[in-house]
């Protein structure tokens, strides 16, 4: 069957399409995406402006026109916590019901550390042992452990690299004073739930996922996306702790001159690395495997598990 995921977070509004059927890998078929940083399009209350929800709203409506022309006959959508996490949120789902048809499931922050830590061990398999798996999206950070497909332990933190960016870091090039207390709060943040995993066997696998890992294994050397999915990228510690200071010096468009960084998330790749990096460090990880799936995948491998024989049996 073809089945079409609207993923719509922090940064863009991702529609992908993947022909699939329960027990098979989910083949991709089309992606479409719109940047929309809903992050940045708040008032001062923390709502969704109204040019914001328009946007949404229109946005969502040709992502649904797209689906239709390329065949979907099951479409996922869902938000993540640019929506959720907005005073609006709620007036902001009813318009793009009432204008599009289409409603929009709000994730919570553990639904997205448990979807992505399935598409993690779907991909890894049970080989790859106790896993742990770190995701930095646009507004949040997903930490998910466990030894089998649904993780023993998941937090979600407000440490998303553009929600960050836009509260920590107006300048550009940032003011040092700006990037260190930012470093502050983010380590701060994340050593408040390390115990939660300390307390569980150490991991045999760890997992890194999302733009902001993958840019930054890029800048580390790794072979470039087109090389194929199959194809290993690791990211290890110390060559992030070169980085993070020589990405604290360079202005957005610097940034967008390096390889593998785009210009549109050029401006945040700062605060997701200082992010990847504290998390890192307090986690005592000395490298990071990037897994291609992600949240969107985990969506699609819990929609097909709920159509095969076994799971209805």
């Amino acid at each position: 069957m073809r089945l079409g995921v609207l993923d719509v977070g922090s940064n863009t509004v991702h529609l992908l399409v993947v022909d699939a059927h329960p027990g098979a890998r989910p083949l991709p078929a089309y992606s479409h995406k719109a940047e929309l940083r809903l992050a940045e399009l708040l008032d001062s209350d923390g709502a969704i402006r109204p040019d914001g929800v328009e946007k949404l709203a229109a946005t969502v409506r040709e992502a649904l026109e797209i689906a239709e022309d390329k065949g979907v006959e099951d479409l996922l959508p869902f938000a993540t916590s640019a929506v959720r996490d907005a005073a609006n949120a709620d007036r902001v789902l009813a318009h793009v019901a009432a204008e599009t048809g289409v409603e929009l499931r709000v994730l919570s922050g553990e639904d997205e550390a448990r979807l992505t830590f399935l598409a993690a061990r779907r991909w890894f398999g049970w080989s790859a042992g106790r896993l742990l798996v770190i995701d930095i999206g646009g507004g949040s950070l997903e930490i998910a452990y466990g030894i089998d497909e649904k993780p023993d332990t998941a937090v979600s933190l407000p440490l998303g690299a553009g929600r960050l960016t836009s509260a920590w870091l107006p300048g550009d090039p940032p003011d040092p004073a700006d990037v260190r207390a930012l470093r502050r709060h983010v380590r701060h943040e994340i050593a408040k739930v390390v115990g939660d995993f300390s307390r569980l066997s150490a991991p045999d696998h760890v997992v890194a996922t999302s733009k902001t890992f993958k840019q930054l294994v890029r800048l580390a050397g790794a072979p470039r996306s087109g090389e194929g999915a199959f194809v290993q990228r690791e990211l290890n510690r110390a060559a992030l702790e070169e980085w993070v200071p020589k990405l604290a010096g360079m202005s957005a468009a610097e940034r967008a001159g390096l390889p593998g960084v785009s210009e549109s998330r050029a401006r945040q790749l700062l605060a997701g690395a200082m992010v990847a990096e504290g998390a890192m460090d307090l986690f005592g990880v000395e490298r990071v495997e990037i897994c291609p799936w992600a949240l969107r995948e985990g969506v699609i491998l819990r929609r097909l598990d709920a159509l095969s024989p076994v799971s209805a049996s």
